[in-house]
């Protein structure tokens, strides 16, 4: 049986410690065929195996370097705090609290982090928007 996820369990704790950062970069969203995995040399963000083909997030710039059909063009929002994979609502409340300000985010869970893709006209104000769940979160402590 593996160990248990290290990392924050407390939602109010993971919330009211939120610290976030941007990643400069446009990143993209793309497709391979399961048997034609993406080209050796290509900036990998995330590769996910899905039934139909994996998906690959790479940088904008990648992605034209290498003459790749692409979508979604999103920044990446990292969330500063160190959340368990087991943590429960955290993901929901910021979901929740960008939900309320029409912005769609797809969510990636990384061992240490979690971190947000969101449209790139989008960007600053999510993060303002995630920046007042924390601080509201402060005030609640």
């Amino acid at each position: 049986m593996p160990d248990p996820a290290p990392g924050e369990l407390s939602l109010s704790k993971l919330l009211s410690t939120l610290r976030l950062s941007m990643n400069p970069d446009t990143f993209v969203f793309l497709t391979f065929p399961i048997e034609l995995p993406p080209p050796k040399t290509l900036p990998v963000e995330m590769y996910f195996r899905e039934q139909e083909e994996c998906t690959v997030i790479t940088t904008l710039e990648s992605a034209k370097k290498y003459s790749l059909e692409c979508v979604f063009s999103c920044r990446k929002i990292t969330c500063k705090v160190h959340s368990s994979l087991d943590a429960v609502g955290f993901m929901a409340a910021i979901s929740k609290k960008l939900t309320d300000r029409g912005i769609g985010a797809n969510p990636v869970s990384g061992y240490y982090h979690d971190h947000l893709f969101v449209p790139v006209d989008r960007a600053d104000e999510a993060v303002k928007a995630l920046e007042e769940l924390a601080k509201d979160a402060r005030t609640m402590e």
